[in-house]
């Protein structure tokens, strides 16, 4: 609930600090004194337009400051949290206007968007009256008030999870379904490619190994004929081993004359001969592979040819053809897997509308049956307002092609003021107190349905008094027991019924040449006065306090 209002330099208000408590608070005084000043200031602190004229002439800027004490659980306090606005303590709602006509939004001493803070604001007070940019005047908000009154959040739950399973299978449908079309526009393509790809058969490192056998081949050949001389000189018919071979055997005769002189000559002998051998074979192992085929070359080159020709066709490296053919092959396999899953999709999302559907005429249902009570409940109301011969009425219209999160129905609050009257949506037919009193009868009949913890009524019992007065301070009464509730009024009927009781006057500014408004808490006697003069006018009378006594004395009954 609001536990406090603190206003500076606003219009007639130069300073005013207030106090609020639970239970029916009234502000009365005379026309002019500032009752609009201070709804509209404290409409500011909600997240309302903002307005340079509201500063107080001569000063650069006005400031409102509501703080409201609300349980840890409350809407306004997860919609700060998500605003990443420390939500310990009181929520304290700062708004600050410049002459200029720009404003400032504070909650808890963080800035905010006015967004934010008019999102805060709805959801921690409703003001109700005579003007259509009030509370209830949005015919959005109807569905939902309908939805608390039926306690139909359980089927409400429903429709959003079968929404959003709906919207969710259908954008996978079509994220599916642009892939699949894509696919298909480039599957020729990949068909072809993967017909190419399997057919060269490309490996990995295939290309550097070709062209290496290739170089050694073009040198080759280069190289052959010497290989062949320098193993004619070793082994060939020029040979020089005969020749050792024969020098050695004449040694090995003469050998044993002079072995000393002999022997190491032919033991060198002999190991010339083995290098000469060594050699040979070397030279033979050499001949041997340089000697190739050019019909080997050719194919060596058209295979290399053609693994570089793909290369620049696909724009990859020849080393990754083979990963390349891997991944068109796995594409081809998606387009024709993509074509079954789309059909698969397409039934998700057909199984995912037909159970919102259910859903969704399942709370329809719900509602109908709620909007019958909430009628019934409303009409029993109506009578003591004065508004026996009108008719409430929940308007429900059923589009199962208009859908959301909520459903497929529209509702809104409708009126027929008097018989024979065509019926149509309240905010437009009703005239300005008939408004006030439908809103009163609904705010009653919803006081425990999720109402906002405060509620500000303005001047609802404008043109009426008597009974119906006390009816509406009545239920003004009846209605503060579940929530705050905060009535400007003119009725002293309605003005008995409260718990704490505000006057509102203005008053001259000693050596400022100006007025103020000023706002004070009344105690007991001076509550019996002021009900006197709302009965009695500018001269308050004997018989005035004494009618003003009774009706304090039968508001305590």
């Amino acid at each position: 609930m609001l536990v406090q209002l603190a206003i500076r330099d606003i219009v007639l208000i130069d300073r005013l600090d207030l106090n609020f408590s639970g239970g029916l608070s009234v502000l009365t005084g005379e026309t002019g004194a500032g009752k609009s000043i201070l709804l509209d200031a404290f409409s500011l602190a909600l997240g309302g337009r903002g307005d340079g004229s509201l500063v107080r002439h001569g000063e650069a800027q006005g400031g409102i400051t509501a703080v409201f004490d609300v349980g840890l659980d409350h809407p306004a306090r997860r919609i700060a949290a998500e605003s990443e606005i420390d939500t310990e303590g009181d929520l304290i709602l700062r708004r600050t206007q410049m002459a200029d006509g720009r404003t400032r939004a504070f909650v808890n001493d963080q800035p905010v968007g006015v967004q934010v803070l008019r999102a805060i604001g709805a959801a921690l007070v409703e003001i109700h009256g005579q003007h259509d940019d009030r509370a209830l005047a949005d015919v959005t908000t109807h569905r939902a008030i309908l939805d608390a009154f039926g306690g139909l959040s359980g089927p409400l739950d429903a429709v959003a999870k079968a929404a959003k399973t709906v919207r969710v299978a259908r954008t996978t449908l079509a994220e599916h379904r642009t892939r699949v079309e894509t696919a298909r526009r480039e599957a020729d393509f990949l068909r072809h490619a993967v017909e190419e790809l399997a057919a060269l058969d490309p490996k990995p490192g295939e290309e550097a190994t070709l062209a290496e056998r290739r170089t050694v081949m073009q040198q080759s050949e280069k190289v052959a004929r010497e290989l062949n001389d320098a193993l004619a000189a070793v082994g060939g018919s020029h040979s020089s081993v005969p020749q050792l071979s024969s020098a050695i055997r004449k040694l090995e005769r003469r050998a044993a004359q002079l072995p000393a002189l002999v022997e190491p000559c032919v033991a060198a002998l002999d190991a010339a001969l083995v290098a000469l051998d060594e050699a040979r074979a070397v030279l033979d192992a050499a001949v041997a592979e340089a000697e190739f085929d050019p019909r080997e070359l050719e194919r060596v080159e058209e295979r290399l040819f053609a693994l570089r020709a793909a290369s620049r066709k696909y724009d990859v490296a020849a080393d990754d053809l083979a990963a390349l053919r891997e991944r068109y092959e796995a594409d081809v396999a998606a387009i024709d897997a993509g074509e079954e899953a789309l059909a698969g999709l397409e039934a998700t999302l057909q199984t995912a509308e037909s159970a919102y559907a259910k859903a969704s005429e399942k709370l329809s249902a719900g509602r109908r049956r709620a909007a019958k009570a909430l009628d019934a409940a409303v009409q029993a109301e109506l009578p003591p307002l004065k508004l026996e011969r009108a008719r409430f009425i929940t308007e429900i219209v059923t589009d199962p092609e208009s859908r959301d999160a909520a459903g497929i129905d529209r509702v809104a609050f409708w009126a027929q003021t008097n018989p024979g009257t065509k019926a149509g949506p309240m905010m437009k037919v009703a005239s300005g107190g008939e408004l006030s009193r439908f809103m009163l009868a609904l705010k009653v009949v919803l006081a425990d349905k999720g109402s906002a913890p405060t509620l500000i009524f303005d001047e609802i019992d404008t043109g009426v008094g008597g009974a119906v007065a006390d009816a509406i301070g009545a239920r003004l009464a009846r209605l503060s027991q579940d929530v705050q509730v905060v009535a400007v009024t003119h009725a002293p009927q309605v003005a008995a019924r409260a718990g704490t009781h505000f006057l509102i006057a203005k008053d001259a500014v000693k050596g400022a040449g100006r007025v103020a408004t000023r706002v004070a808490s009344l105690p007991v006697a001076a509550r019996r006065e002021e009900i006197a003069r709302m009965l009695a006018g500018a001269t308050v009378t004997d018989e005035a306090r004494a009618a003003a006594a009774r009706l304090l004395e039968g508001a305590a009954v």
